[in-house]
């Protein structure tokens, strides 16, 4: 049979009918937001190229932390930005340094009722920018490296982190994270692995919000944007090495990444909606070249129905809301 016995258009004439049809929701428990948390501030500070995104203070986070939960959200990842930096990054692992006393913060202000994560690498904390120690020569020291994740894992560990997310792309991160952990107690912690992270350019507006000192790139440990079967090959090492969630950063222009992904393990599958794709919206909206709100959402349906069950996105609160409203 054909048209005119078969008329598809039924399903989509009442906004009842299509809710009721509809093959891929977002839920605002699978989304999670980032937050930026800024040594020293007594106020919260707007970031020009993430309109709507702030650096917090510390009294602000705790707020924020409590709206996001009020919202629904499912998990809140921080970012700390300290005041100084050193060349090994000692104030991602000092119990005292902003990320790890951030991380005290939120879990004494909303305890269980989001996944508090914080983000685990090196960047915003070494005066070069750069995810890991350097050589003399300066190069990124992957083993070396992995012993300051290993460090680090522990101290946001010690401060009540409910899930790490080491992000620097080092061979070998995952294991090292899990058995630091796991050697200190912290058996209960979880991993969500960067598996999948692109040297892309996309990331321009992330290093205003986090201050980053860096000089050059980082194509020598984050992945070629060409490829896509190194990406499984990466995702398969840090099941391997026991990452409890994989992700893949960025989003949208990796679909089809997230897609083969989702295929390939039996693990949740995470996407980051980074920081360039947010601002690309943000500032066609104001231009008034597009419905900011509709595209949010569309957006967000398009990176689950590639096969992203956890989405980071910085709209996860206005998100939330609308979701609601929508379903």
């Amino acid at each position: 049979m054909s048209y005119p016995e078969i008329r598809p258009r039924r399903l989509r004439r009442t906004p009842a009918i299509r809710r009721l049809v509809s093959e891929t929701r977002v839920d605002p428990a699978e989304l999670v937001v980032p937050m930026f948390v800024k040594e020293g501030l007594t106020e919260p500070r707007a970031i020009g190229s993430l309109p709507g995104v702030l650096q917090h203070s510390r009294d602000s986070l705790r707020k924020a932390a409590v709206e996001a939960v009020q919202a629904g959200v499912g998990g809140i990842m921080l970012f700390g930005v300290p005041e100084q930096r050193d060349p090994t990054g000692s104030g991602g692992i000092d119990p005292d340094g902003i990320l790890n006393v951030a991380i005290r913060d939120v879990v004494a202000e909303v305890g269980d009722a989001t996944v508090v994560m914080s983000d685990l690498c090196l960047d915003e904390f070494t005066s070069h920018g750069h995810c890991g120690l350097l050589t003399p020569d300066g190069e990124v020291d992957n083993d070396a490296t992995l012993g300051a994740y290993a460090e680090m894992a522990v101290a946001q560990a010690a401060a009540g982190v409910g899930m790490v997310g080491p992000s620097g792309m080092m061979d070998g991160q995952v294991g090292v994270v899990r058995r630091a952990l796991d050697d200190a107690g912290y058996q209960h912690v979880s991993v969500l692995a960067y598996a999948v992270k692109y040297a892309s350019a996309f990331y321009g507006p992330f290093r205003e919000a986090v201050e980053s000192a860096l000089e050059g790139d980082r194509r020598t440990y984050q992945q070629d944007p060409a490829n896509l079967r190194e990406s499984l090959r990466e995702v398969a090492l840090d099941v391997a090495e026991g990452a409890d969630l994989v992700m893949v950063k960025p989003a949208l222009p990796y679909l089809d990444v997230v897609s083969a992904v989702r295929a390939a393990v039996d693990v949740p599958v995470a996407a980051y909606q980074v920081s360039g794709e947010y601002a690309m919206v943000e500032a066609a909206a104001a231009n008034g070249w597009i419905d900011r709100e509709r595209v949010m959402l569309e957006t967000l349906t398009s990176i689950k129905r590639a096969g992203a069950q956890v989405i980071l996105t910085y709209w996860a609160v206005e998100a939330a809301g609308l979701l609601r409203e929508r379903y």
